[in-house]
């Protein structure tokens, strides 16, 4: 297999977010849930694009991730990988974000 990178960006709301648990090794968590919604244009043709991904922030990142506001949209980085190590599904882990301004430029 190929040293392909796996990197994943995407510009969505923080649709919903539990509380920060901690794995059995101490390490912090934030599971949730972002809303994204676009018109891109593909053939020629603008399409409306809306979809939910389940998303993780884990460590470091995580307390900054708990303490931004619910229904922000945010420009996030991270990686994809399987929700459980026999499953199909995926979940986005987040690696880093900022915020996004009304214009739709990244804030830094």
């Amino acid at each position: 297999m190929s040293q392909a990178n796996n990197v994943f960006q995407l510009v969505a709301e923080i649709a919903e977010r539990e509380v920060i648990r901690y794995t059995p090794a101490g390490i912090p968590i934030v599971s949730a849930s972002l809303q994204h919604r676009s018109e891109p244009i593909e053939a020629g043709i603008k399409r409306l694009i809306e979809f939910e991904i389940a998303a993780l922030a884990v460590g470091e990142i995580s307390g900054r991730f708990s303490q931004a506001p619910l229904g922000g949209t945010f420009w996030f980085t991270g990686f994809m990988a399987r929700k459980s190590r026999n499953g199909r599904s995926l979940v986005f882990h987040i690696t880093d974000f900022a915020a996004m301004e009304a214009d739709g430029s990244q804030r830094t």
